[in-house]
């Protein structure tokens, strides 16, 4: 479900790939300003890392006890665009600065733990059976912990469990961005998943978003992490008018379909570096032990004088 993928950008530099939260070869890494009404990937803001201000009143008031307005947030960063326009890729390089504009220098101790909200378009039925594409106390957890992190979510997800990423989407300490809609693959071979055809790889981000939306999740970012990891010069051209930066990770957590959490949590702790971008998953099904592994892993990092950070502070640096 996870493994190394090669990096053929002059901006950035890849390393891993993985699948996300459920299930799932990986390969390569531009934004171009997306459409400002949904469903596109515009970018909107999220909470800290650029929602969209709160209404204000027209005519301001002189009373001392007024609280004050709130002030705007800037919106999330996104990269250049690559060589010939494709889509940028964003990941931690191996000098211990994340690529792209800007990031977290080596000497800053600042992680950021990424959860694939998986679920592929055909997995209804399972669903509808009982199986769990969900954690609820993964997420819990991390609140619990109060973990700044960044959900990367399918749109079928999304619509499977729209309270959930109402509620994760609302919540200042996460942003939920982009894992396509149906969670097949935009490179192949990629994990044994179907392809999405070349084609329609946009408009499959674009129904993620707007499915995303649809659900009243705000702190929605214009981040995309491409199933499994996969990807080519021909996705990311396909995807260049999205707007969106793809993000990539540098440390994989093993967690998919693992059954010992503290074998998961041994292999974080041993590949952490400042400035690392971890992989996990948010799927009980697929990912059993992820939350008992990040129970472990976050006071450990802690103790080391490591800060959470989501993605989008980490490429802000």
């Amino acid at each position: 479900m996870i493994r190394s993928v090669r990096a053929m950008t002059a901006c950035v530099v890849l390393g891993a790939a993985l699948t996300g939260c459920g299930a799932p070869e990986g390969t390569r890494t531009g934004t171009t300003a997306a459409p400002a009404a949904a469903p596109s990937p515009v970018r909107e803001s999220g909470r800290t890392s650029g929602q969209e201000p709160g209404k204000e009143s027209a005519t301001p008031s002189a009373s001392p006890s007024r609280p004050p307005k709130p002030a705007t947030r800037s919106a999330p960063p996104v990269l250049a665009p690559g060589p010939g326009g494709l889509t940028p890729v964003f990941e931690r390089r191996g000098d211990g600065a994340p690529s792209g504009t800007g990031g977290a220098g080596a000497s800053d101790k600042v992680v950021a733990l990424t959860f694939d909200a998986d679920m592929t378009a055909d997995q209804g039925p399972r669903a509808a059976a009982g199986e769990h594409f969900d954690n609820p106390g993964l997420i819990a957890s991390l609140r619990r912990l109060a973990v700044p992190s960044t959900v990367f979510m399918t749109g079928r997800w999304a619509q499977e469990y729209p309270a959930q990423a109402r509620a994760i989407g609302s919540d200042p300490l996460f942003e939920i961005a982009n894992h396509s809609y149906s969670h097949y693959a935009f490179s192949s071979p990629c994990y044994g998943l179907p392809s999405v055809a070349e084609k329609d790889m946009r408009r499959d981000v674009e129904k993620a978003f707007t499915a995303i939306r649809r659900t009243g999740a705000r702190n929605v970012v214009p981040y995309f992490r491409f199933p499994g990891g996969c990807y080519d010069d021909a996705s990311l051209k396909a995807l260049a008018p999205t707007g969106v930066t793809a993000v990539q990770w540098d440390v994989v957590s093993g967690d998919a379909f693992a059954t010992d959490a503290d074998a998961v949590a041994e292999q974080v702790l041993a590949e952490v570096k400042p400035g690392s971008l971890v992989v996990m998953h948010c799927t009980r099904s697929a990912a059993p032990v992820t939350d008992a592994a990040v129970r472990r892993i976050v006071p450990e990092l802690r103790e080391r004088g490591y800060r959470f950070v989501k993605v989008s502070e980490l490429m802000r640096g």
